[in-house]
């Protein structure tokens, strides 16, 4: 049989984190099944899984002031208490690898980096001392500390303060259990395991048009996109295709024709952080500390100053810095905006503009801003900091999905969203934060809605995997403290005591 006559059960367009995810979660529950993954660059996870294209922060809400929102004086904690449990998921699945020796060294992936919040004011540490007596209450929120004393927040994170204004009013709060994950590497890790496990892989070919045939069964047409058989075309035929190209997806599903992307459409955003190797000063910093965003500030662009844990080396980060490029991956085209641009989603991404005129000034801002007001924003966090010893990077691209809505004409979608065919055959993902940090729980729903009449028979081995699947964490102290203890041993993460 050639390759153009076999039908694969599954083809996995994207080689980044949501794709891995998926092609393992697959390998585990049908073992069987025929799996093809294809990626237009010529590896895996260069594009938003690379670490120093994405924050890296192990999104679990612990820090993230943008997942609790605050609405005439009322906290919502809703979506930090639903990202958390999101997480520990990933992280179950993840140390369920771990344990079975298909992911032999977590600490190529996975460290301790304790998650902090830090705010400036009487208005914001107001708000963060609610927002954390809100928290503190809850199971997997439970060892979570705060503070408005500088001695303490100095002890924590001595860069914050050195050099501060002694009369400022500051707060923070700190989590030392917080992770820093390298998705790059994650990604390397479970797409080697897809290929000892029978998987084809085919990097190097881009994905030119999807077309599904009258039984049911799809035909995606590749090019070789690099290397010597450069322009060479084929066809790969697949039962189920999953679209995990980022940026991309929105392009190829449209490529796609399938109904239910009617009415989407994507705003690209691009940005910058700033990068310091230097020992001495990565030396003075071990936290991922974020504040309070900018007014209009998509939650993409919170300000952060990040450790990071990149092929074994410490790092820190500082950003974003909201740029704006057409393009919808940081290697494609400037052309991506217009040609994704349709009759039914010029109207929800007009009204979005319309109706976040924030949204708008504050790219504006952030474009006209002069390297030495973006250096002024770190220098908040990090008083002591010195141009000298960073540099600027280009981060990668984060498209910001609208999708049409019935009363408003279209409404700006936060976090992600699965969008599937009604009958199950193809699927993809749109939307950036908290991405990557919440793949595994994304990509079971993503299961559940394509296959659900298979999902009885997954439970069990879905159970295995992730043994709180079905249930929630944070109902129980008891339950939160077993579930993260045990992850935590099998990921090799260091133990941190509930407040009391």
């Amino acid at each position: 049989m050639t390759e153009t006559q076999k039908i694969y059960d599954v083809v996995l367009i994207g080689g980044g984190i949501m794709s891995a995810t998926l092609g393992t979660l697959i390998s585990k529950l049908e073992p069987s099944w025929s799996i093809k993954l294809i990626e237009r660059l010529d590896d895996v996870a260069l594009e938003s899984s690379n670490p120093w294209n994405n924050a890296g922060t192990g999104h679990a809400a612990l820090c993230e002031l943008n997942y609790t929102p605050e609405t005439n004086a009322v906290i919502d904690t809703t979506k930090a208490l639903a990202i958390n449990e999101q997480y520990t998921v990933s992280r179950q699945f993840w140390a369920s690898l771990v344990e079975s020796g298909e992911l032999p060294d977590p600490s190529a992936f996975i460290n301790d980096v304790p998650h902090m919040t830090f705010v400036r004011g009487e208005a914001n540490v107001d708000y963060l001392r609610r927002r954390y007596e809100l928290l503190r209450a809850e199971p997997l929120f439970a060892t979570m500390e705060y503070t408005e004393d500088p001695a303490v927040i100095f002890e924590w994170a001595p860069a914050l303060m050195v050099g501060r204004d002694k009369t400022e009013k500051v707060a923070a709060t700190r989590v030392a259990s917080g992770t820093d994950v390298d998705f790059g590497s994650l990604t390397r890790q479970l797409v080697q395991g897809l290929i000892d496990n029978g998987a084809v892989v085919r990097l190097g070919t881009e994905v030119a048009g999807l077309r599904q045939q009258r039984d049911g069964v799809w035909q995606v047409a590749t090019r070789v996109a690099s290397g010597p058989e450069q322009g060479r075309k084929n066809v790969t035929r697949a039962r189920f295709v999953f679209v995990g190209a980022g940026g991309g997806a929105l392009p190829l599903l449209q490529k796609a024709r399938i109904p239910e992307i009617r009415g989407y459409g994507g705003f690209p955003i691009s940005g910058q952080f700033y990068r310091t190797d230097n020992p001495d000063v990565v030396a003075k910093h071990h936290a991922k500390v974020y504040g309070k965003a900018l007014v209009g500030a998509p939650p993409m662009s919170v300000p952060h100053l990040d450790t990071r844990i990149v092929d074994g080396k410490p790092a820190l980060m500082f950003g974003p810095y909201a740029g704006f490029s057409p393009k919808y991956l940081k290697t494609g085209s400037f052309l991506d905006l217009f040609r994704s641009l349709r009759l039914h989603n010029i109207v929800p991404m007009l009204a979005v503009a319309k109706d976040n005129f924030d949204l708008v000034s504050y790219l504006v801002g952030q474009l006209l801003a002069t390297p030495k007001k973006k250096f002024t924003e770190l220098q908040s966090f990090f008083p002591e900091a010195d141009p000298a010893d960073w540099r600027l990077i280009t981060a990668g691209q984060r498209v910001q999905v609208m999708k049409r809505d019935p009363k408003k004409g279209g409404v700006l979608q936060m976090g992600t969203e699965v969008v599937a065919k009604a009958d199950g055959t193809i699927a993809g993902l749109l939307g950036a934060s908290p991405g990557a940090s919440v793949a595994v729980p994304v990509m079971v729903d993503l299961l559940k809605k394509c296959f659900p009449a298979r999902v009885d028979e997954w439970t069990p081995r879905l159970t295995e995997l992730v043994p709180t699947y079905g249930t929630r964490v944070n109902d129980s102290q008891e339950k939160a403290d077993e579930v993260l203890a045990k992850t935590g041993a099998a990921l090799r993460l260091g133990k941190a005591q509930r407040h009391q």
